[in-house]
C-alpha cells in the first residue's frame, strides 16, 4: 500500500496556502431549481453552467444548485439535462444579494416517460455524467422496470455488477469481479452491518427494493469515502419528500407463481410522502411485504471424485428436497427539516426483516469403492433431515444536517445500525442408515441414481443420530462523522477544498449450542422404534429421479423432547464457534477540487486508523482442556487518490483516477477459536487468526463517456488493481509456530495478486425513427476481467506454488435489456450473463479439486400496461428458460453441485399519483 507520509499533493498546498481567504469582490450569490416541466420532479444530475465565468455546478438530489460567490452583474445561465431540451436563462446578480431561479425543463412532458424506460434511464445516466468519479445509478423507477424483487437483483444490471443467488433469488452482489466480502454496502451514509457469523458481506435480499429512491455504485472512491472496498462502495438510498415536489403515493398489489413448487405468492407494498408546514417540514414513508413459498431441486458430489482414474470416480453423492418459505417486511420512516434555505435536517429509519422456513430431505450415497458412470457397487446410505427457521433483521437510524453559511458547507450525521441473525432450536440433521447392494449413477454433470427398491423403503432405515443446533449473531455498528466544504477561487479557477473525519464503534458476537443425540438403545429405546417407518411421510416430489419417503420433523422433536439436552449438549462445538470482535475506527481526511477550464481535478489523501480486539474460545482434545483467548491489534493507512474529468465537449468527457484501498479480514477468519485433535498419533488442529492484515489495493481508471443525443451512452472504462496480502485458507503442519503438528488448517496473508478489466456500455433511445419504431430502447454492457493470485503450501519441506483466478471473478459479465414504450404499454426483455469463476480451492495441491461455478444466462420479460395516468398492470416473468445453477469439479464435465428453481410469473397492479 502506498505510504503517503511526505505531504499533500501540490493542489491541496496551493489550496490550503491560498484559499481560505474570500474573493477580493463583493460578491452576490444565485440559488436555484431545476425540475421538470410537466411533473414538477426535481432533475439530480443537472448540469448548470454560468457562460460569462465558465462556472458549473450539478443539481442535488432535490434538484437544487448554488453558486455562492458571484461578483455583481449580468449573467446566462445555461442547463442541460439528458432526455430534456437545453434552456438558458438570464439572472442579475446585486451585490450582498441572492438572485433565485426555478429553471422547468421541457422535454420529459409525457407521464410515460416520467414513469417508464426513459425516464428511469434518463434519470440514471444524468447522475452518473455529473459526478466527478466512477458512478453507476440505479433510480427506483428503473427497478420496476425489471422483475427484481431485492435490492442485490436490481444491481445486476449495473456494468460490472454480478450477484450470488440463494435457491433462485439474488443474495450478493460482486463488483468487477471482487467476492462479496470485498465491497461495502450503506444506506443513507451509514455502513451496514451483516447478519451472517463469519462475513463483512451484507445479504442484500434482506432489503426489499420497494423502499429505496436510488442505488449508486462507486468504482472509484475518494477521500471523503470510507475506504474499504476493493470491488465498489454500494450506496442505497430511502425516500426523500423532497424527491419529488407534490404528494406522492405509490401502492401495488400482486401475485406470483413458482412453476417447480405450483404455488401462489402474495406481495403488497406502499410507499407515501408530502410536505408540511409550508413545504419545511417533509415526511416519506415506506412498506412492503412478500410472502413466498418456493423449492428446489438438487444433486450434488460436493467434488467427491476420485481423479486417479480416468475418467473420474465416484465415491459420493447426494439428493436433496428443499421445501422453502420466505417472508419479507420492510418499513422505512424518514422526515426532513428545512427552516430556511440554508438549513437541512434530517432523519432516515429502515426496518428490515427476513423469515427463512426451510425444510430438507436428503439421501447420501456413500460406495464402499469409488465407481464410473454406468457401475453399481455396495453403498452405505443415510436419509437426512434438516429442518430450521433462520429470521435476518437490520435496523438502521441515521440522524443529520447541513449548514450552508456564506462559502462554508458543514454536513453532519450520527447513526446506529444493527443486523441480527437468529435460528431458533432446529434440527441440523436427523440421520437414517441402511446398507444396500447394487446402488450405480448415470451421468457425471447432473448424476441420476440407479437403486432396487429396498432403496426406497422406509423400512430398511434405522435412526443413527440427531444434531440440534442454535445459533445467534448480532452485528452493531455506531457512528458519527462530519464534512467541511468550503468553496475558493484559485487564479480565477473555481474551487473547493473539503476536510472532515468520522468515528466508528462495532461490536460483532456469534453465538452456537450443539446438541447431539446418539446411542438410542443405551437410553432405553429400542430398535423397532427407530424404524424410519415410524417417521416417514410421503414420497418426494423430485424431479431429478426417484426419491423415495420424506422424513416428517414432528416425529423426531417428539422423540428428542424426551430425551436430556444436557447428556446431548455438546461443549467443544458449542463453545469454540463463539466469539465477539469490536472494531474502533478513526478517520480523517483533506481533499480538494479545482477547474481549470474543461478540466476538473480532485485530489487528497485519507486516514484510517482500525483498533480490534478479538475474544473466543479454544479446545485442546489431547488434555481435554478449554482455553480463553483474547487478542488485540491495530493498523493505520494512509490512502491517497487522484481523480480527473474532462470534457471534451458537451457530449463527451474523459475520466482518469488512482486510488488505494483496503479491506479488512472477514469476521470467520478473525475470530480466534481452536481446536486441536489427536488422530491416529498425528497431531491436528484448525485455527483462526486474529492477527491477518488487510487486504491493500492500488487502483489504476481510465475511461471514456459519450452521451447520445437525447437519452443514451457509449462509455468505455478501463482498470487495473494491484492487491497484497491476498487471504486464503493453509495447511502449515510441521512449519513455523506449527511444527508439531501434522496438520494444521488457518488462514494466512498471501502473495501479490491482480485483476484487470474493461467496461463497455452503450444506451440508445430510438426517438429519431419514425413510428412505431420511435419507443424503442435498448442497452448492453459487457465487462471482460482477468485476474491472477499465487498460493502458496510445503510438499516435504519444499515451498510449492501455483497461480489461481481471483475467487468469484468472472472473465466475463454482461446485460442486455431490448425495451418498447409508448403511451399504453411498456415492453422489456432482458438477460444477465456471467460466465464461470472459481468458487473455492479445496485442495491446494491438486487444481482438479478446485471448485467453480459454472456461466449462468437467465433471461427475464416484464409488460406494462398504463390503463389510466395513475393506474399499471403488469405481468413479469423471471428465469424465462429455467436455468440451473451448477458447479462443478475441476472439469466441467463432474458435478459439484446441480440445482434447479423454475420459472416465477407475476402479475399486478400498481397506483401512482404525484
Amino acid at each position: 500500500m502506498f505510504r503517503f507520509r511526505a505531504g499533500l499533493s501540490p493542489l491541496l498546498l496551493a489550496m490550503a496556502a491560498t484559499g481560505f481567504a474570500s474573493p477580493s469582490w463583493s460578491a452576490g450569490r444565485i440559488d436555484g431549481i431545476i425540475k421538470d416541466a410537466d411533473s414538477q420532479l426535481p432533475l439530480q444530475g443537472a448540469i448548470v453552467r454560468i457562460e460569462e465565468l465558465q462556472l458549473e455546478q450539478s443539481a442535488a438530489r432535490d434538484g437544487r444548485f448554488n453558486f455562492p460567490q458571484v461578483e455583481a452583474g449580468d449573467y446566462t445561465l445555461t442547463v442541460s439535462y439528458l432526455g430534456a431540451k437545453p434552456q438558458q436563462l438570464k439572472v442579475t446578480v446585486l451585490d450582498d444579494k441572492v438572485a433565485s431561479a426555478q429553471i422547468d425543463l421541457t422535454g420529459l412532458t409525457e407521464r410515460i416517460e416520467v414513469l417508464g424506460q426513459r425516464g428511469s434511464l434518463s434519470r440514471s445516466l444524468n447522475q452518473q455524467r455529473a459526478a466527478d468519479n466512477l458512478v453507476s445509478v440505479v433510480s427506483a423507477d428503473a427497478i420496476g422496470q425489471f422483475p427484481d424483487t431485492n435490492v442485490s437483483e436490481a444491481l445486476q444490471r449495473v456494468p460490472g455488477v454480478s450477484i450470488e443467488r440463494d435457491q433462485g433469488e439474488g443474495r450478493f452482489v460482486r463488483v468487477r469481479g471482487m467476492a462479496p466480502d470485498y465491497n461495502a454496502v450503506s444506506m443513507n451514509g451509514a455502513r451496514l452491518p451483516a447478519p451472517e457469523d463469519d462475513r463483512r458481506a451484507v445479504a442484500l435480499d434482506v432489503i426489499p427494493s420497494d423502499l429505496l429512491e436510488t442505488l449508486e455504485v462507486t468504482k472509484t472512491l475518494t477521500p471523503d469515502m470510507d475506504a474499504d472496498s476493493l470491488g465498489g462502495a454500494i450506496e442505497v438510498k430511502s425516500l426523500s419528500a423532497f424527491d419529488r415536489d407534490d404528494t406522492y403515493v405509490n401502492m401495488s398489489a400482486e401475485g406470483s407463481y413458482d412453476s417447480l413448487t405450483e404455488n401462489t405468492n402474495p406481495k403488497l407494498a406502499a410507499s407515501y410522502s408530502d410536505r408540511f408546514n409550508d413545504d419545511t417540514l417533509g415526511v416519506a414513508l415506506a412498506a412492503s411485504w412478500y410472502d413466498r413459498d418456493f423449492g428446489s431441486d438438487n444433486v450434488e458430489t460436493g467434488g467427491k471424485w476420485d481423479f486417479d482414474e480416468s475418467p473420474a470416480l465416484l465415491e459420493e453423492a447426494e439428493q436433496r428436497d428443499y421445501q422453502i418459505s420466505r417472508e419479507r417486511i420492510g418499513l422505512g420512516a424518514n422526515f426532513d427539516y428545512r427552516p430556511s434555505d440554508d438549513v437541512d435536517f434530517f432523519l432516515r429509519t429502515l426496518y428490515s426483516d427476513y423469515n427463512d422456513d426451510e425444510v430438507r430431505n436428503a439421501n447420501v450415497i456413500e460406495w464402499a469403492d469409488p465407481i464410473a458412470s454406468g457401475d453399481s457397487t455396495d453403498a452405505e446410505v443415510a436419509r437426512e433431515l434438516k429442518q430450521r427457521t433462520e429470521e435476518q433483521s437490520i435496523y438502521s437510524a441515521v440522524l443529520g444536517g447541513q449548514w450552508r453559511p456564506e462559502l462554508w458547507t458543514l454536513d453532519y450525521q450520527a447513526s446506529w445500525s444493527q443486523a441480527k441473525a437468529d435460528k431458533p432450536r432446529y434440527i441440523d440433521g436427523a440421520k437414517f442408515e441402511g446398507e444396500f447392494e447394487n446402488i450405480g449413477f448415470t451421468d457425471t454433470e447432473t448424476p441420476h441414481i440407479s437403486a432396487p427398491d429396498a432403496f426406497f423403503d422406509a423400512s430398511e432405515y434405522e435412526l443413527d443420530k440427531v444434531e440440534l443446533g442454535e445459533n445467534h449473531t448480532e452485528d452493531t455498528v455506531i457512528s458519527a462523522k462530519v464534512d467541511f466544504t468550503r468553496d475558493l477561487s484559485l487564479r480565477d479557477n473555481p474551487a473547493e477544498i473539503k476536510f472532515g473525519g468520522k468515528y466508528s464503534t462495532r461490536e460483532k458476537t456469534a453465538d452456537e449450542t450443539v446438541w447431539v443425540y446418539e446411542d438410542f438403545e443405551d437410553q432405553g429405546i429400542s430398535g423397532d422404534d427407530l424404524n424410519m417407518s415410524h417417521f416417514a411421510g410421503g414420497e418426494v416430489d423430485y424431479n431429478l429421479g426417484r426419491f423415495g419417503p420424506s422424513i416428517q420433523a414432528a416425529g423426531i422433536w417428539n422423540l428428542v423432547n424426551g430425551l436430556s439436552s444436557d447428556d446431548a449438549l455438546d461443549e467443544v462445538e458449542s463453545t469454540i464457534n463463539d466469539y465477539r470482535i469490536d472494531e474502533d475506527l478513526m478517520a480523517a481526511y483533506l481533499m480538494g477540487t479545482m477547474d481549470i477550464g474543461e478540466l476538473r481535478v480532485l485530489g487528497g489523501v485519507r486516514y484510517e486508523r482500525l483498533e480490534r480486539d478479538t475474544k473466543g474460545y479454544g479446545y485442546n482434545d489431547i488434555e481435554e482442556r478449554f482455553d480463553p483467548i483474547s487478542t488485540s491489534s491495530d493498523n493505520d493507512h494512509w490512502l491517497p487518490s487522484l481523480h480527473f474529468k474532462y470534457s471534451l465537449s458537451d457530449k463527451t468527457q474523459l475520466r482518469a483516477s488512482w486510488s488505494n484501498t483496503l479491506v479488512r479480514p472477514t469476521f470467520g477468519q478473525l475470530a480466534p477459536g481452536f481446536f486441536i485433535e489427536e488422530d491416529d498419533g498425528d497431531m491436528e488442529a484448525s485455527f483462526g487468526n486474529p492477527n491477518l492484515e488487510p487486504l491493500e489495493s492500488m487502483n489504476w481508471d481510465i475511461g471514456i463517456e459519450h452521451y447520445l443525443g437525447g437519452v443514451g451512452v457509449l462509455s468505455a472504462n478501463l482498470y487495473y488493481k494491484d492487491i497484497k496480502n491476498f487471504i486464503y485458507e493453509a495447511d502449515l503442519g510441521g512449519y513455523g509456530a506449527y511444527t508439531d503438528f501434522n496438520k494444521a488448517q488457518t488462514f494466512i496473508n498471501g502473495d501479490d495478486a491482480y485483476i484487470y478489466g474493461a467496461e463497455l456500455a452503450y444506451v440508445q433511445e430510438f426517438t429519431f425513427l419514425p413510428d412505431p419504431f420511435k419507443g424503442l430502447l435498448f442497452s448492453t454492457n459487457f465487462t471482460l476481467s482477468d485476474s491472477e493470485a499465487t498460493i502458496d503450501w510445503f510438499d516435504d519441506d519444499q515451498l510449492m506454488s501455483r497461480d489461481i483466478p481471483l475467487p468469484s471473478q468472472s472473465e466475463l459479465t454482461a446485460n442486455a435489456s431490448l425495451g418498447y414504450e409508448n403511451s399504453y404499454v411498456s415492453l422489456r426483455l432482458s438477460a444477465a450473463y456471467k460466465s464461470e469463476y472459481l468458487v473455492e480451492v479445496d485442495s491446494l495441491d491438486d487444481a482438479n479439486h478446485d471448485i467453480y461455478e459454472d456461466e449462468h444466462l437467465q433471461w427475464d420479460f416484464v409488460a406494462k400496461g398504463f390503463i389510466t395516468s395513475d393506474v399499471i398492470v403488469y405481468f413479469k416473468a423471471i428465469n424465462l428458460t429455467d436455468e440451473p445453477f451448477y458447479t462443478y469439479t475441476g472439469n466441467r464435465s463432474y458435478n459439484a453441485q446441480y440445482e434447479e428453481y423454475g420459472r416465477t410469473f407475476q402479475l399486478g397492479i400498481q397506483y401512482n399519483n404525484f
